[in-house]
């Protein structure tokens, strides 16, 4: 698709909502970043997933998602699936929050969020056979769901609290509590 039919495409709310920026990855799915609303800088991620040639309705993804794909990985290959959770959390430390429009627009561009990852992507292909999403789509996601959180918070914490959960082979409750947000 042009990127002009990908915007279109990802449109929401009668195609008033348009993303700032779309990125088409494995021919699976297509990710949108929308301006939220949360602070000065938010973004807004949605993506559609290809299934049986058709293309479902605009989702936002939820922590939830991540991690139970994540759980599918590591019951198939904990190791593999460790390591790369060790990987996520480097990242995280070097995450930064959008804090002007110029961070935005560099931040955004596919080539800046994949490329220090593309090498360990590779490394970590293998894991896109097990569970629903593949390592390039997880790893995108991640790190946009990274910079979301600490644009909105810079002392947030969740998606590190997730990740060291995962790595650290939490309790399925444990994990579903931190990842659906509830503190209990």
């Amino acid at each position: 698709m042009t990127r002009e039919k990908l915007m279109e495409f990802m449109s929401f709310n009668q195609k008033t909502i348009r993303p700032i920026e779309t990125f088409q990855i494995n021919g699976n799915f297509i990710l949108g970043i929308y301006n939220g609303s949360l602070s000065k800088h938010d973004i807004l991620i949605k993506y559609r997933q290809r299934n049986r040639g058709n293309w479902s309705r605009i989702r936002t993804p939820k922590h939830i998602h991540w991690a139970v794909d994540i759980l599918i990985k590591m019951n198939n290959e904990n190791i593999e699936t460790k390591k790369f959770i060790k990987f996520l959390i480097k990242i995280w430390e070097n995450v930064k929050p959008i804090k002007n429009a110029r961070d935005k627009i560099d931040y955004l561009k596919i080539e800046n969020l994949l490329e220090e990852t593309k090498n360990n992507i590779r490394a970590y292909k293998r894991l896109s056979k097990h569970g629903e999403y593949s390592i390039n789509f997880l790893v995108l996601l991640a790190k946009l769901l990274m910079i979301q959180e600490k644009t909105n918070l810079e002392t947030a914490y969740m998606f590190r609290s997730l990740l060291e959960a995962l790595k650290n082979g939490g309790d399925i409750f444990k994990i579903v509590s931190t990842a659906t947000h509830n503190r209990r």
